[in-house]
């Protein structure tokens, strides 16, 4: 696969709104986690969560989150672009775990006003942008490398250099999945503790990230953050919810083979790390395979203790604060990994303060519900 670049990032999550104050606020170690906000906390043993913190009102929710906040993430990139917003021919892919399921959520539990339109991404698309090629992808916490695959793959089908796509992902709390979270995960966890011993399981977070991928190098002088070189997904189809490290590993040597890259030459890894029980082992063994002899080589951290497990945003959460690492040579840290799990003790983890590095090449790691793995490599801008 040709390396496509990136021309526009827009970002928004618990732990900060557009790109700069995101990646700041998790160079400095700041966490997103605050008492849980969106919904009656009594009903629950857990009280925390890493959301937006966009509610008018504490403890009454909003209709049509999910949606707001993707537009905000694909007007920063735009705007970053420097495309302006209207997107009449331009492909939108966008990846979702769970798309508008808080406002159906609403309307069946407290009578608030619902429009099956107002359920679809394209329609808040098509009034905002003039976008009229959306297409929604729900697959599970892998989505947004899912639609950047797809993406690439649009991109390598044209021949107009100057083609373009814009590949998003987002997602939000929805009551149904933190009660659920709830009943299958043995203890309530405080925070989310990535590949570390004493971690409890995941919190769920929100946010919303989009980029500007273009075919052909801008030729009017706009800034590139960095390029794609290749993406692998898989479906292995293990197991409902358990993970399978063959299955992580494939996707990992098809994103390598994609991109024309060695283990050797991957410099920073940002893994998936949901802090569940099962999960991160799982990663972390799948990771030293492929890597091998090179295992001790990247350096590595994960997000998501910061940001809680963004779900569909999460891919391309991971692709934005990689590139803004690689081209400022400093990692955020990965906050509350003390002790970490056998399976992952020779990996160079950034914990306690951010670390600076000169770096180029970039793997994110995205794996969901049902085996669905996606791994993208990204290199920086230089």
């Amino acid at each position: 696969m040709t390396s496509r670049p990136i021309v526009g990032m827009g970002a928004v999550a618990s732990t900060g709104s557009g790109v700069d104050e995101l990646f700041e606020s998790l160079c400095q170690g700041r966490s997103g986690l605050a008492a849980l906000h969106g919904f009656d906390h009594t009903r629950y043993r857990t009280r925390h969560a890493y959301e937006v913190d966009d509610r008018p009102v504490e403890g009454e929710d909003v209709p049509a989150r999910a949606t707001a906040l993707l537009t905000t993430a694909i007007a920063e990139a735009l705007a970053d672009a420097g495309v302006g917003e209207d997107l009449s021919g331009v492909p939108v892919l966008i990846g979702t775990g769970l798309r508008e399921l808080r406002t159906a959520e609403q309307w069946w539990r407290d009578g608030t006003e619902l429009t099956d339109a107002g359920l679809h991404f394209g329609t808040a698309l098509r009034e905002r942008f003039n976008a009229d090629d959306t297409h929604t992808f729900s697959n599970a916490c892998s989505a947004s490398l899912y639609a950047l695959a797809l993406g690439s793959d649009l991109l390598e089908q044209s021949e107009d250099e100057d083609a373009m796509v814009v590949i998003a992902g987002v997602d939000v709390l929805t009551e149904s999945m933190f009660g659920l979270l709830e009943c299958v995960q043995p203890t309530s966890p405080d925070a989310v503790r990535p590949f570390d011993r004493n971690r409890a399981g995941v919190l769920m977070g929100e946010g919303a990230a989009a980029i500007v991928l273009r075919r052909g190098e801008p030729a009017d002088g706009a800034s590139v953050h960095g390029r794609v070189r290749g993406v692998g997904i898989n479906c292995d189809a293990y197991h409902v919810t358990a993970p399978s490290p063959p299955g992580i590993a494939e996707a990992m040597r098809t994103a390598h083979r994609n991109a024309g890259v060695k283990p050797s030459d991957v410099d920073l890894v940002m893994v998936h790390g949901t802090g569940t029980l099962l999960n991160d082992e799982a990663e972390a063994t799948a990771l030293a395979e492929v890597l091998g002899e090179d295992v001790e080589r990247p350096l590595m951290t994960a997000v998501k203790s910061m940001t809680g497990h963004t779900s569909g945003a999460s891919g391309l959460l991971n692709l934005i604060v990689g590139l803004r690492a690689m081209n400022e040579g400093r990692v955020p840290p990965t906050v509350g990994l003390e002790d970490p799990v056998d399976e992952a003790a020779k990996f160079r983890f950034v914990t306690g303060e951010q670390q600076r590095a000169a770096m180029n090449v970039a793997q994110l790691n995205a794996f969901g519900f049902g085996g669905i793995n996606a791994v993208a490599i990204v290199e920086a801008a230089r």
